[in-house]
C-alpha cells in the first residue's frame, strides 16, 4: 500500500502473509490504521510493516505466534486488545533499523532535558501521531506476555495490568538512542572519550593526550532522557549511540504487576573496531555511548533467577577509547503499605545493572548510572523498600540506608534480644525479647530479681530482709519469754491441785512457790510441818489444812 491505509475487519488471521505500508517518507501522510474488533493472529513468517505512522485497535487478542512474525513501524500503537502476546522468535519494533528511521523519533528529545509530559502522564485517548513522544506503544492493554522482542527507541506501555516477560523474551532499547546528545563524548586530537548520562563517560587516552568523558545529566528520581553518544573523528564515521528509554506505567495509571524472567535493556553501544583513518593509519578509538532510562511506574515487581534489567555504558574502541557512563534506573512504588500492612514491593532474585562501560587499554571506565526508588516510609528503606533490619528503627521518609539507625542498647536488658517487627520499626524504641521463658518482662528478670529490684536492687533488698529477720528475733524471743516464764506458773498451780488430792506433800523444792511482795501479808498464819526431815521422810504438811488457810489455799 502506497500512502496510508485504513480497515475495519473483525478479525485478521496472517499465514505467511505481509502487508507492507510505504508512507512515501511524507509526514503528511496520515496514519494508518487496523481496527480489529475480535483477533488478529499472525503465523508463519507473517509481518505487518510501515515506514510511516501505524496503528492497530482491536478488542480481542493480539497475537504474534512466533519465530518471523513482526509488526513494525516508523511510530507504531497497539491498543484497546485484552491480550497481546509475543512469541518466541517474533517481533514488534519502531522505529525502523535505518539511523534515519531512529533521527526522526529522537532528535526532539535529544537536544532538551525537561520531561516528555505526554510519557510521565499520557493522554486519555491511545492516538498515535508525530507530536508524541514515544517510538512503540502499548495502550489499554490488560495483558501483555513477552516471549519474543519488543525492540523501540522510546517504549512506551501505560494503562496496562501485568506484563510478563518470560525467559526468552526481551524489551529492548539498546543503542537506539541519541547520535549525540546532552551528555555526548567527544572526539579530539586522536582520542575518543565515553558519553556521560547517570555517570560521567570515561575519558580516552591516545598519543599522550587525554580527552574528557561526557557529563552527566538528569533526575535520578525521575529520570526520562535518551542516552548520549560519542562522536567520531569526522562525519564518515558513525557514532557510538546512546541508550533509548523504557517507560512503563504512568504516575495516574501504574502497572499492577510486572513479571521479568527474561530482559529489559537500553544500554549503550559498545565500539569493538579500531578507528583507522583516511591514510590507513590508526588512531584513537571512539568512547562507549552512555546507557538510557528505565522507567517503571508499578505496584509489584518480580525479577526472577537469571533475568536482568540493564542500562550499561558502551565499551569504548580501542586504542584508548573511554567507556560510557552508565543510566538510569528508577522504580517509582504506587503503593507501599507500612506497618502491621507491610508486603514487600519486589522480589529480587536477578541482577539491575546501570556500569559504566570498560575502557580500551588506557582509557577509563565509565561511571557507574543511578538505580533509585520512590521515597521509602518510615520503617523501611531502600531502592525496593525492605525494612530496616532487626535492631534499627527509621522515623523518616526516605530511601537510604543511613536512614535505619541503630536502636540505644541502654534500653535492651542484658537477657534480650531485639525482635522482627512487620513493616519495620518507626520509633526509637525498638521492641525486644527475653532470650528464656524463664525471665519475665519487661526487665527480664528471674522472679528472685523482680524481687530485689521492686525494693530499690540488690543492696537495698538485703538491707530489708535483714531488718525483718532482725524483727522478726526480736518478736518470737520475746513471745518464748512469755510462753516459757508463764508455764512454771502452769505447772506449778496444777501440781498443787493435784497434791492436794494424791500426794500430801512436797516433791521438789523447785515447785515451792516464790514469795511476792504484795501477797506476803495475806500468808501470815503459823503452819506446822510433820515429819522428821529425812532423805527418806521429809516434812509434810496434814492432809486437812488448818482451818485458818483453808479459805486461803
Amino acid at each position: 500500500v502506497f500512502g496510508a491505509f485504513r480497515v475495519a475487519i473483525k478479525m485478521l488471521l496472517m499465514w505467511n502473509s505481509k502487508i507492507l505500508i510505504d508512507g512515501g517518507g511524507n509526514t503528511i501522510v496520515t496514519t494508518s490504521v487496523l481496527e480489529v474488533r475480535n483477533l488478529v493472529v499472525l503465523t508463519e513468517n507473517s509481518v505487518i510493516s510501515s515506514n510511516a505512522n501505524l496503528g492497530l485497535y482491536g478488542q480481542g487478542l493480539l497475537q504474534l505466534t512466533g519465530q518471523g512474525d513482526a509488526i513494525k513501524g516508523q511510530r507504531l500503537s497497539l491498543s484497546l486488545f485484552y491480550n497481546i502476546t509475543v512469541g518466541t522468535g517474533s517481533l514488534l519494533q519502531a522505529p525502523l533499523d535505518d539511523d534515519a528511521s531512529r533521527n526522526v523519533v529522537t532528535e526532539s528529545l535529544c537536544k532538551r532535558q525537561t520531561c516528555p509530559i505526554d510519557l510521565i502522564n499520557p493522554p486519555d485517548d491511545c492516538h498515535v501521531n508525530y507530536t508524541l513522544s514515544f517510538s512503540l506503544q502499548i495502550c489499554r492493554v490488560e495483558d501483555i506476555v513477552v516471549s519474543g522482542l519488543i525492540k523501540g527507541s522510546i517504549v512506551h506501555i501505560q494503562r496496562a495490568r501485568t506484563i510478563i516477560v518470560d525467559t526468552y523474551g526481551m524489551i529492548i532499547a539498546s543503542e537506539l538512542g541519541c547520535s549525540e546528545g546532552m551528555g555526548k563524548g567527544i572526539y579530539s586530537h586522536g582520542a575518543g572519550s565515553g558519553a556521560g548520562h547517570g555517570g560521567r563517560g570515561g575519558s580516552g587516552f591516545f598519543n599522550g593526550r587525554l580527552i574528557n568523558g561526557g557529563h552527566k545529566y538528569g533526575n535520578a528520581d525521575l529520570p526520562c532522557e535518551l542516552g548520549s553518544g560519542a562522536e567520531g573523528p569526522n562525519e564518515s564515521y558513525a557514532p557510538a549511540i546512546g541508550g533509548g528509554m523504557i517507560v512503563m506505567g504512568s504516575i495516574q495509571w501504574p502497572l499492577f504487576r510486572l513479571d521479568i524472567y527474561g530482559s529489559v535493556k537500553a544500554d549503550g553501544e559498545s565500539v569493538g573496531k579500531k578507528t583507522i583513518n583516511g591514510n590507513s593509519s590508526l588512531i584513537g578509538g571512539l568512547g562507549g555511548g552512555s546507557g538510557g532510562t528505565i522507567l517503571l511506574f508499578l505496584q509489584e515487581l518480580t525479577l526472577e533467577d537469571n533475568s536482568s534489567v540493564s542500562v550499561v555504558g558502551g565499551s569504548g574502541g580501542p586504542p584508548g577509547g573511554g567507556g560510557g557512563g552508565g543510566g538510569r534506573v528508577h522504580f517509582h512504588w504506587s503503593k507501599i503499605d507500612s506497618g502491621v500492612e507491610y508486603v514487600p514491593v519486589a522480589t529480587i532474585s536477578g541482577s539491575i545493572n546501570s556500569s559504566g562501560g570498560a575502557a580500551d587499554n588506557t582509557g577509563l571506565f565509565g561511571e557507574v548510572g543511578t538505580v533509585t526508588g520512590k521515597k521509602c516510609p518510615k520503617g523501611l528503606y531502600g531502592t525496593f523498600c525492605k525494612e530496616c533490619p532487626i535492631g534499627t528503627y527509621k522515623d523518616m521518609e526516605g530511601s537510604d540506608e543511613s536512614l535505619c539507625t541503630p536502636c540505644s542498647l541502654e534500653l535492651l536488658p542484658r537477657r534480650a534480644n531485639f525482635i522482627y517487627v512487620r513493616g519495620g520499626v518507626s520509633q526509637p524504641f525498638c521492641p525486644y525479647e527475653c532470650i528464656s521463658e524463664k525471665y519475665r518482662m519487661p526487665k527480664c528478670y528471674t522472679p528472685l530479681e523482680e524481687l530485689m529490684y521492686t525494693f530499690g536492687g540488690p543492696w537495698p533488698f538485703v538491707l530489708l530482709l535483714s531488718c525483718i529477720l532482725v524483727l522478726l528475733a526480736l518478736l518470737l524471743s520475746t513471745l518464748r519469754i512469755k510462753l516459757v516464764g508463764s508455764s512454771p506458773s502452769y505447772r506449778e498451780h496444777s501440781i498443787e491441785r493435784h497434791s492436794r488430792h494424791h500426794f500430801p506433800y512436797l516433791l521438789s523444792l523447785s515447785e515451792v512457790r516464790g514469795t511476792r511482795a504484795e501477797e506476803t501479808q495475806s500468808h501470815v498464819h503459823r503452819m506446822y510441818f510433820m515429819g522428821p526431815n529425812t532423805f527418806r521422810e521429809p516434812w509434810h504438811l496434814p492432809y486437812s489444812p488448818p482451818n485458818a488457810i483453808i479459805e486461803i489455799v
